[in-house]
């Protein structure tokens, strides 16, 4: 594929990860701040992708820049791990698909985030699995501390928090998706 073909191509992958993922053009306008027109520009190939408007849907989209382009596939099925830190936190994703299901692993540092977080909500539904310390889980009205080996799901619309309350870190294997696949909840009550 040639370069020419990959320009191509970018217009109607942008459009079809955007309808993929349920988001309007003045929505992707907020998230990244280019222009509605010029959205729409490049999804109907009238404009040519650039490299600071490819790496913007990219970070909007959460997916690798070369999945956004869609350059073809070498056949090396195994997933780069690139860590993202966020809030203190690192995230390393484990899946490299747009849409649907993600899967990462996640690390708290000790003692993360420091105070007692007010409880966020947002659409979708999230699965977790305590690989090592523990994570204290704030849902709604539950306060529980997840262990190694344990396992928590809710709808994230239901209000929740997160809260490393050890010394070491915490890791969490995380899926996050709006239908996400449901599993078993194996968490006790926090002890008072």
């Amino acid at each position: 594929m040639d370069l020419d073909d990959v320009l191509q191509s970018v217009g109607p992958h942008l459009r079809s990860l955007r309808v993929e993922r349920g988001a309007t053009l003045a929505q992707l306008s907020k998230s990244t701040g280019i222009s509605v027109s010029t959205l729409s520009r490049l999804e109907s190939g009238q404009r040519k992708p650039t490299l600071e408007l490819l790496l913007l849907l990219a970070r909007a989209h959460q997916v690798q820049l070369d999945e956004l382009i869609d350059v073809p596939t070498t056949g090396d099925p195994r997933v780069h791990l690139r860590p993202i830190k966020r809030n203190g936190q690192t995230f390393i994703p484990l899946s490299r698909r747009p849409g649907g299901v993600q899967a990462f692993k996640q690390i708290y540092p000790p003692h993360w985030p420091g105070y007692e977080p007010e409880q966020q909500v947002h659409e979708g539904y999230e699965w977790l699995y305590v690989l090592a310390g523990r994570l204290r889980l704030l849902l709604g009205k539950h306060d529980v501390i997840l262990r190694p080996g344990e396992v928590a799901e809710f709808d994230t619309r239901t209000p929740h928090a997160f809260i490393n309350p050890d010394p070491e870190p915490t890791e969490v294997l995380a899926l996050f998706g709006p239908q996400g696949e449901r599993m078993h909840i194996r968490a006790r009550p926090a002890a008072k």
